[in-house]
Parts: structure tokens; C-alpha cells; sequence
């Protein structure tokens, strides 16, 4: 499992709400996923031909979604989820199997 943030995984954000990436980062981790965590920089709102839009993980995510927008994950399944809220909602929905004890 990758998840594509921005520049981390802050929790508490000092932005109302958290920062997205971190939101979807910690339902996450609340769920019992450890995501592998791709920092992909750059800005997402800003036009794909900028410099600050073309790091490896930018691109990636632009190749994968459409956009440059993070957080992005991608299941080990493969499937791709895109913004923070569906992320949320996918880790709420598919909770990380838990072994029984023996």
C-alpha cells in the first residue's frame, strides 16, 4: 500500500480540520495500515508545467489520478483512491485484517 502526500503526515495541523495528508495518513494507521508514505512535494493547485509540479511523485500521482492532487493511495490491490475524505472513507470501510489469537 503507497500513500502520496504532500511534505507529511502532521497531526494535530494547525490548519481547521488537519492537514489532508495527515488525515488520511492516520485513518490509516487508526485502521491498522502502515502505508508505505511517498512525500511527493510540490503544490497541487498550481499548472502542471511548473518545475514545483514535477517531482517523481507529482508525476506519479498526475499518471495515477489525472492531477497532481495528494494525498493519493494505492491499494495492494491496486486500486487508486484520490483525496483525503474518500482515503477516510476506504479506511473506515476496509479495516486491516487482524490474526486471531491462537
Amino acid at each position: 500500500m503507497k500513500l502520496y502526500v504532500c511534505y507529511g503526515t502532521w497531526k494535530p495541523a494547525p490548519r481547521p480540520g488537519g492537514h489532508p495528508c495527515g488525515n488520511a495518513y492516520h485513518a490509516l494507521r487508526d485502521a491498522g495500515y502502515e502505508p508505505e508514505v511517498i512525500r511527493s512535494y510540490g503544490l497541487g493547485g498550481l499548472p502542471s508545467f511548473l518545475f514545483i509540479n514535477q517531482t517523481p511523485g507529482r508525476r506519479e500521482v498526475k499518471r495515477l489520478t489525472g492531477d497532481h492532487w495528494v494525498p493519493a493511495l494505492v491499494t495492494d490491490d491496486g486500486a487508486v483512491i484520490s483525496g483525503s475524505r474518500p482515503i477516510m472513507q476506504w479506511a473506515a470501510d476496509h479495516p486491516a485484517a487482524t490474526e486471531a489469537p491462537a
